[in-house]
């Protein structure tokens, strides 16, 4: 089932950041991570939290990039959002 979410302000922080290019430096420890996979890494992080499947997320039209829509995760009911964290789902 298809939900709607809201991000928090640090919650789209983070996932921005995460899509930054990284500076490319040579070092004898390997290339750094892509933006891509940073995003992903960021979205598998709040879809652990929130008990969606990361790969399903598509924005909502008419909103801003704080709202996206998202399949739950397999094998999980509600998603486990509390009011601390000001996040809001609802149907979509």
């Amino acid at each position: 089932m298809r939900k709607e979410f809201q991000m928090t302000p640090d919650e789209l922080k983070d996932i921005m950041e995460a899509c930054r290019p990284v500076p490319m430096i040579m070092l004898q420890c390997g290339t750094p991570s892509s933006p891509q996979e940073n995003a992903n890494c960021a979205w598998k992080s709040l879809a652990e939290k929130y008990g969606f499947d990361w790969e399903s997320v598509r924005p909502v039209s008419g909103k801003d990039r704080h709202y996206f829509t998202a399949e739950s995760a397999a094998g999980q009911g509600e998603s486990p959002v509390t009011s601390a964290n000001k996040a809001m789902v609802a149907e979509a």
